[in-house]
């Protein structure tokens, strides 16, 4: 569903329940997001790998890699990237375990797409903040390095650095 949404929120959609996942798509391409959509956890995983995602709405229950295994490993991978889990089988026990895992919000289907939208933004929002403090922290050092040592272990310290990102 995507065209390369240059400029536009990157997010993963992943649900098993195909005609849910194409209606949510339409709904938050609509929205102007860069909708990609996949219907299982091995496919979300693969796709985060070929492409850069600012978001991830994860279904909870799927057959196979469920939801929380998805959320973990997304995370694992994917410094920066928010997920948010959307489900119609919640608990409160499945709920904290999701936060514990790194979920940045928790909903329930059927969604408020309104809801879904401000939590979205949210969460957007929060990834930009963290990645903006970790840029800060990496200049930080930079500065801090180039204070210390010549030019040749200067440029030798931003090649570590730039090295612990990858």
């Amino acid at each position: 569903m995507n065209d390369g949404g240059a400029g536009r929120i990157r997010i993963l959609v992943v649900d098993d329940e195909r005609e849910f996942l194409a209606a949510l798509g339409q709904r938050l391409e609509m929205r102007d997001f860069d909708v990609t959509l996949v219907e299982d956890g091995v496919a979300a995983l693969e796709q985060a790998r070929e492409r850069k995602f600012d978001l991830a709405l994860v279904d909870l229950k799927m057959p196979g890699m469920g939801g929380e295994e998805v959320l973990e490993r997304l995370k694992a991978e994917h410094e920066f990237l928010e997920v948010i889990i959307l489900t119609g089988h919640g608990s409160l026990g499945s709920a904290v375990e999701c936060t514990k895992l790194g979920a940045f919000g928790y909903l329930p289907k059927p969604y408020d797409l309104e809801e879904l939208i401000k939590v979205l933004g949210e969460a957007f929002a929060a990834r930009l903040r963290r990645k903006f403090e970790a840029d800060d922290e990496r200049i930080r050092r930079m500065l801090e390095i180039a204070s210390q040592e010549t030019p040749l272990g200067f440029l030798r310290r931003m090649k570590e650095l730039d090295d612990e990102r990858h």
